[in-house]
């Protein structure tokens, strides 16, 4: 029984550390795609009119300042996520080995009975 709820816990998190992947990924796409526009922007001129997206449509015009400091707030918050996520990420892939360990005593121990 505690074999199976090993490998169960095995299982568990091995999907959450490639969880934890597929978001890292999602974020570093957002982090470059943000980087990207902010340096786009950044090539206009200072009185161009810009407007934020929102959906599929635009609102209000805002000055480039404005839109210059989300988008480096939107690369600021996808970093601290992808350093938390990939904290996390290295949490679980010590928690999987300590449990295939466990899972290759166990078994070493039935072999030796």
């Amino acid at each position: 029984q505690a074999f199976t709820e090993l490998q169960a816990k095995v299982m568990d998190t091995q999907q959450k550390v490639k969880l934890a992947d597929l978001q890292i990924e999602q974020l570093t796409k957002t982090k470059k795609h943000a980087h990207l526009t902010d340096t786009e922007v950044m090539m206009l001129v200072d009185e161009t009119r810009m407007y934020e997206g929102v959906g599929r449509s635009q609102i209000f015009p805002k000055p480039k300042g404005v839109i210059h400091n989300q988008l480096l707030e939107k690369q600021r918050i996808a970093e601290e996520k992808i350093k938390e996520l990939e904290q996390k990420k290295s949490y679980l892939e010590r928690s999987v080995k300590e449990a295939e360990d466990n899972i290759r005593e166990m078994l070493m121990a039935r072999r030796a009975q």
